[in-house]
């Protein structure tokens, strides 16, 4: 029998950004990149996501390959920015355009009156997340409890708007498609004849934020209803979208194109954290998981997390507190990462 061993490629370590499409669960999406990586002889390969994305919405979706998945989760702490519609004068029971409707509003605001609103809903804010939603209840799922017809009711949290602003406005129908151009013809104008059908909007928000909750809020502030018509994610943490790889693009990779053509380093996910420079003898002492004391004045910025690195290669998360560096994440990365 022929031993194919020696064909598989060494494991890849770092990010895949993924421009996740709409109809794709992000379970789904991992398990894409887990098919193609097989497919190109990478073998075994542990892989993660950084932040669950809805199946409706789209965009962003980091990929962590190998001992990046370390770092996945301080990709749920990470803010993010999304480009959102509202479609005014419908609120659905889901806040998006998969729901039943709800409720009916003939009235359509002015782009003033949305220009004015904004502020409101910027800075710290709290909002109740919505009842189709995977928050726990009782112990189960709130979009369980939604489906089934029961009443479902979550407490308020506090979360952060960094910036809301307008991208787009239009009277016109968007329907479900995609975000409507500052300059698009009006073809359905609104009932009232001088309000708008609807709004696209772009927000940074905190972890924990929803955007459905979100434009629901800004409709009920405006005097009316509304909801999501369309939704995508530009940015999460570090990772813009201008980084992001198709569908298309993956399936190339388990066809044999470059995976390196694509591929972000580990320290990718980590550009807010400054470098500590180890030596052969720290480092090792470092993968041992023991502490560094007496570090000289210089070698690291001020009390924090830090990246140790020999070198260029990563070898450890490390908090510093008073010259004395503890290990708070271990990388267990082969020398030619670096290279």
């Amino acid at each position: 029998m022929a031993d194919f061993s020696q064909d598989r490629k060494a494991p890849p370590h770092g990010w895949l950004i993924l421009d996740k499409p709409r109809g794709l669960g992000s379970t789904q999406a991992v398990g894409a990149v887990k098919r193609n990586l097989r497919e190109a002889g990478y073998g075994k390969v542990k892989v993660g996501h950084g932040g669950t994305l809805d199946p409706l919405a789209e965009g962003v979706l980091p990929i962590a390959l190998g001992e990046a998945t370390k770092l996945a989760g301080r990709m749920l702490d990470a803010s993010k920015v999304y480009d959102f519609t509202i479609r005014f004068g419908e609120e659905t029971d889901t806040l998006d355009a998969e729901g039943e409707v709800v409720a009916r509003c003939g009235h359509f605001p002015s782009r003033a009156e949305i220009e004015a609103i904004l502020p409101r809903f910027t800075g710290p804010i709290e909002q109740v997340p919505p009842a189709y939603s995977a928050l726990k209840v009782d112990g189960r799922r709130a979009y369980d409890l939604a489906r089934s017809g029961a009443e479902v009711e979550l407490a308020t949290r506090a979360v952060t708007i960094q910036a809301l602003s307008p991208l787009a406005f239009s009277g016109g129908d968007g329907g479900a498609g995609g975000a409507i151009a500052a300059d698009s013809p009006h073809p359905n104008p609104s009932p009232e004849g001088e309000g708008l059908g609807h709004i696209t909007l772009r927000a940074h928000v905190s972890k924990g934020t929803y955007i459905r909750s979100l434009a629901r809020d800004i409709a009920h502030a405006l005097g009316t209803v509304g909801h999501v018509t369309y939704l995508r994610r530009v940015k999460a943490g570090p990772f813009h979208q201008d980084r992001a790889i198709s569908l298309d693009k993956l399936n190339e990779i388990g066809k044999g194109a470059r995976l390196q053509d694509h591929l972000l380093p580990l320290e990718a996910g980590l550009d807010d954290i400054p470098a500590l420079a180890l030596d052969p003898t720290s480092a090792q002492a470092v993968r041992q998981g023991r502490e560094l004391s007496e570090l000289p004045p210089g070698s690291y910025r001020a009390d924090g997390l830090h990246l140790a690195k020999l070198g260029d290669l990563p070898v450890a998360l490390m908090d510093v507190t008073q010259g004395t560096a503890k290990v708070v994440r271990g990388f267990n990365l082969p020398n030619d990462v670096a290279e």
